[in-house]
């Protein structure tokens, strides 16, 4: 199964085999074809599920910094038009989703810059309606880009910019604080480097990330190649962009059998959660 949630904070629901296969040079088919969607509303996050289990919770976060945590059970049944993921207020949207196993720390990332790292269980489960918590008090002027659920304390956190830069930084690099506040700063933002796209966790084992333009063009970055530096560096060029494009979306490469259990995929046509 793969659950898309949207920026309206709405969960639809497909099966893997009704997303139409196609080749990497393909346009692919407008979402608005495969799932309900309404006028404005666009994917934020997607998901792969192959079982809903009990101990599993979805964390989601929003633009201003909202973050939610409900379990995954309350995900396992939705309807044709999509169901509520969260209840978004006016001027907010729906950024970020992620599964987790209740036990993981949060790192939040801010498009000016800023991190904030903090204990999953300072945000306590809420039902599917709810509006969730304050997670990072953000300026005025910044807004959040990227949420990460890390379960590995020996994580580095792998900062990307609009213009092509990159550091990895340890996650003890980062202080651990309690939700809702000010955080840090994850990077020296310049105009040499721009503003930050996102920050995800790796670790010594993840090989390569993908990194995309606004054209739709991929491009993959080995891990090894980014150099590990302190938590207020600049950073070095990971790519070089052409005609003053940049960078739309970067994603670390899931290991093969990374979360992955003995479950058998073939029971009720479910498998282990990824």
């Amino acid at each position: 199964y793969v659950l898309f949630f949207t920026n309206h904070g709405r969960c639809h629901w497909l099966k893997v085999y009704q997303i139409p296969e196609a080749g990497r040079t393909a346009k692919g088919r407008a979402m608005v074809n495969l799932l309900n969607l309404s006028e404005g509303e666009k994917v934020a996050a997607v998901l792969p599920v192959t079982k809903f289990e009990e101990e599993k919770f979805i964390l989601m976060a929003t633009r201003k910094g909202v973050v939610k945590k409900t379990g995954l059970m309350a995900y396992s049944r939705p309807r044709k038009g999509g169901i509520i993921a969260l209840g978004i207020k006016e001027g907010d949207e729906l950024v970020s989703a992620k599964i987790t196993n209740g036990e993981s720390e949060v790192f939040l990332s801010s498009y000016k810059g800023k991190g904030i790292r903090f204990e999953e269980s300072k945000v306590r489960a809420m039902g599917r309606v709810a509006s969730g918590v304050k997670g990072f008090n953000l300026d005025d002027d910044d807004y959040l880009v990227s949420l990460e659920a890390v379960e590995d304390p020996e994580s580095q956190m792998l900062t990307v910019t609009e213009k092509g830069f990159g550091k990895r930084t340890r996650l003890s690099g980062y202080r651990q604080t309690n939700r809702g506040g000010k955080g840090v700063k994850t990077l020296d933002i310049t105009n040499k480097n721009g503003n930050v796209v996102g920050t995800f966790q790796v670790t010594d084992a993840t090989q390569m990330i993908f990194i995309t333009t606004p054209s739709g063009k991929v491009i993959r970055v080995n891990v090894s190649e980014i150099r590990s530096t302190g938590r207020v560096a600049q950073g070095v060029r990971v790519v070089r962009l052409e005609g003053g494009e940049t960078i739309a979306a970067a994603a670390r490469v899931v290991e093969k059998n990374e979360h992955e259990d003995d479950a058998d995929p073939s029971a009720n046509g479910e498998a282990s959660t990824q």
